[in-house]
């Protein structure tokens, strides 16, 4: 290792990144930081048409071969076809990002009190959010260690996985289709199993110098009416929601040989909300 690389994000310089959720709110955040850095980023999302827009754009900015691949990550021969294609193009995997998270195509059902939620809508959510984790770490991990060159993996969770929300910032709050928003116990649920397999799968790699550690962000801005994004920051110290890209430096630290000797860890990004 290139001592200088330890002390910026250079050493992400030709290597292969792959994203779930690459062209997400968050993802296309993720996708372009990791480019800029230099990697080759394999954008993986069912939206296959913003993929291919965004890998090109990618590709265009940077001058990095940047690519998309459809793909479900609920299904484990839509993933490990994915894992393969990855492995084809690009030979070695350095960095896996497991951004993938839905909530739901039924919003009223997502967002339907506890006492009224159904197994299938929690099924629904937890395909993606856990099963989807799973299975992703498992084909991208596997390729990992066949590589025997190490590799980081990076998971994304949720400030609700470590906190209850406050439902009370959800009053007076609504979707764009006027059904009122709150945070379903299978979000919380699921974000917070992702914090547990990432720490199991730390202590797991690690004899193969694979490095799992989580992100946590706080709540982002993402078209959120005035009333919510108000009550959001006044229980926020710095008193605002983060904007998107705000995430993108704690990823390219845990993928960078920055955090060469970080495994395990979850880097909390919320203004300080868990801090009160």
């Amino acid at each position: 290792m290139n001592a200088n690389s330890q002390y910026d994000f250079s050493s992400l310089k030709g290597k292969t990144a792959v994203i779930t959720g690459g062209a997400g709110i968050l993802g296309k955040h993720f996708s372009d930081g990791l480019a800029c850095c230099g990697a080759h980023v394999v954008i993986v999302d069912l939206n296959i048409e913003e993929s291919e827009k965004l890998a090109g754009d990618l590709t265009r900015r940077y001058g990095q071969k940047c690519l998309a691949i459809p793909c479900d990550v609920s299904d484990p021969a839509s993933v490990r076809s994915m894992a393969d294609e990855v492995a084809g193009q690009f030979g070695d995997i350095h960095v896996l990002h497991n951004n993938a998270a839905s909530k739901s195509s039924d919003l009223e059902a997502f967002f339907a009190p506890f006492e009224e939620y159904t197994l299938d809508q929690w099924r629904e959510v937890t395909k993606v959010n856990l099963d989807g984790m799973f299975l992703v770490a498992q084909a991208v991990g596997r390729k990992m260690v066949e590589q025997s060159r190490g590799g980081s993996i990076i998971q994304t969770a949720s400030i609700y996985g470590l906190m209850a929300p406050d439902s009370r910032i959800y009053e007076g709050s609504s979707s764009i289709m006027g059904i009122p928003i709150n945070t379903p116990a299978v979000y919380s649920a699921s974000k917070a199993a992702v914090i547990g397999l990432t720490k199991y799968l730390a202590t797991y790699w690690a004899d193969k110098n694979i490095r799992v550690n989580c992100i946590i962000p706080g709540g982002a801005e993402s078209g959120q009416n005035d009333t919510f994004k108000e009550k959001y920051s006044n229980r926020v110290p710095l008193g605002r929601m983060a904007q998107p890209g705000e995430m993108v430096g704690a990823l390219l630290y845990l993928a960078s040989n920055a955090s060469s000797y970080v495994t395990g860890q979850n880097i909390i990004v919320d203004g300080g909300l868990s801090a009160w």
